[in-house]
């Protein structure tokens, strides 16, 4: 089948959602993968020279978590206060996060070289 632009716009609204268990807050929360918009976004903001690498756990966090319909729990503002809390727990969504928008250490050295 031969995609049309409505089709392609159509089915771009859509994207996966991930259930992911976190104990040390207590439950579960979606993870969603990013729009292009928004990953160039997060790539732009991590790359140097103006970039940073810092808190970058918690940024790829509050970008991703959602609810249960993909909508955003975080702002980006809140990524300061998410790298305050437990580190296994971060860990456990950022690599949820990272898995489902295909980032790949490889992609964070092509970041730095960029």
């Amino acid at each position: 089948m031969i995609l049309s632009r409505d089709l392609i716009l159509a089915a771009g609204a859509a994207r996966p959602v991930e259930r992911v268990e976190v104990p040390e807050w207590g439950g579960a929360v979606f993870v969603r993968t990013m729009s292009g918009a928004e990953r160039d976004a997060f790539e732009l903001a991590t790359a140097p020279p103006l970039g940073t690498f810092a808190n970058l756990r918690a940024r790829l966090v509050a970008l991703c978590a959602c609810d249960e319909g993909g909508a955003r729990l975080f702002e980006d503002a809140d990524a300061a206060r998410l790298g305050e809390l437990d580190a296994r727990a971060l860990d456990r969504v950022f690599a949820a996060a990272r898995r489902l928008n295909a980032l790949g250490a490889d992609d964070y050295e092509q970041i730095k070289k960029n």
